[in-house]
């Protein structure tokens, strides 16, 4: 198993492992730095293993942080008027 690959396991450890903990601020915070040290690690799965590992890499990422995408995702249905 190569480095991007472990490094992207832990991000899916520290990801889950933290979300297990109460938060007065609903871990966002939290998501905010994940997600600023995800796309590094997703961008050097990519580099090292492929394009279709990379999305692998990626969903799962968007299954542990769900509710930063969804909130995008309505953010970007407003902007330009989808539906």
């Amino acid at each position: 198993m190569n480095t991007s690959l472990v490094l992207a396991l832990i991000w899916m450890l520290a990801a889950n492992v933290r979300a297990m903990f109460p938060s007065k601020d609903y871990l966002w915070k939290f998501a905010y730095v994940m997600i600023a040290l995800g796309v590094p690690i997703l961008v050097y799965v990519w580099w090292q293993n492929g394009i279709w590992i990379a999305l692998v890499f990626l969903v799962a990422a968007m299954w542990i942080m769900r509710w930063p995408v969804i909130y995008t995702w309505r953010w970007v249905k407003r902007r330009f008027g989808l539906s």
